[in-house]
């Protein structure tokens, strides 16, 4: 299969831009990559990237041959999901992602027993807070919190998650306890925010009497790692706003308190995001049902204790 591995490896390189990130992506070395990239090259006769010292540009024919090699990928993939739909037997690696917070909590307790329901699946999962981009990054399912702003992408709902505004006992017991929601915006109470790039303006939206409105909030601190947000509130540093799964435990043991109960944080979707075309592989499928039973169980959990 080299002339397949040499055609998924350009494709990645010419996905990511970079020869050492398509390594990455495909484990293997970076010295590999290139010599399949020439390997290619040197059979079809033409030159598919120009290479200078900080650039690696696609040329007029690898622009071509992308195309091609896209719709032959398709092709393969599309006769391997229909042979596993007709065995049961589906095989091969599934590349998932999901929010920091989400993947320790709700997805990686389960992925052995997905395993070993589904042995030939090779689960790759990948834990970052920031926004990814499921083609770029070879992602067959991306899980996320929020509303989903690529609408070429199809969506699974799993729940939608309540959220709460909370700080600990010593925090507001130095700082006061808020009274309305304009006092995270007017300097009286430290807001602890969640920051990704690219990410906007802190913005935390809330259910006032009035309808949906936003609030500008500011803090000392900000981190893209949620979990470290958890642990500077735990700390006293501040207030945060949190889905309740995350925090279940700390809001029943008392180390974080609800405040500004009357004008709660708008609750956000729960979903797992595909393209269409991995929908139609049956380990995709599998992934996604398999884990929307078992978040719906361990949320209905958390959300019950924290409550």
């Amino acid at each position: 299969m080299s002339y397949l591995d040499n055609i998924r490896t350009f494709v990645r390189v010419y996905e990511l831009g970079n020869m050492s990130a398509a390594a990455r992506d495909q484990r293997i070395s970076a010295a590999v990559a290139s010599s399949r990239i020439s390997q290619l090259e040197d059979y079809l006769g033409v030159r598919l990237f120009m290479r200078t010292t900080r650039q690696l540009n696609a040329t007029e024919q690898g622009e071509v041959f992308y195309g091609g090699a896209c719709k032959i990928l398709e092709t393969i993939d599309e006769a391997e999901a229909a042979v596993s739909s007709i065995t049961q037997s589906p095989r091969g690696s599934l590349h998932v992602a999901a929010p920091l917070g989400i993947g320790r909590r709700l997805i990686a307790p389960h992925v052995p027993d997905f395993k070993e329901k589904y042995p030939l699946i090779d689960l790759r999962l990948r834990l970052s807070d920031r926004k990814l981009d499921l083609t770029a990054e070879g992602l067959d399912v991306a899980f996320f919190l929020g509303l989903p702003e690529d609408s070429t992408l199809r969506m699974r709902k799993f729940a939608d998650c309540p959220r709460v505004l909370c700080a600990a006992p010593a925090y507001l017991e130095a700082r006061g306890l808020p009274e309305t929601p304009e006092e995270l915006t007017n300097g009286r109470h430290d807001c602890l925010n969640l920051r990704y790039p690219g990410a906007p303006e802190f913005q935390w939206m809330l259910q006032m009497p009035e309808g949906t409105r936003k609030f500008a909030v500011k803090g000392p601190f900000e981190t893209d790692d949620g979990d470290v947000l958890t642990n500077w509130a735990l700390d006293g540093h501040g207030i945060i706003l949190k889905p309740v799964f995350e925090i279940s435990e700390h809001l029943a043991s008392g180390a974080l308190v609800p405040v500004l109960t009357d004008t709660p944080p708008v609750p956000i979707h729960l979903a797992g995001l595909y393209t269409h075309r991995r929908h139609q592989d049956p380990k995709t499928r599998l992934f996604i049902d398999f884990m929307a039973t078992r978040i719906q169980d361990e949320l209905a959990q958390r959300q019950a204790a924290g409550a």
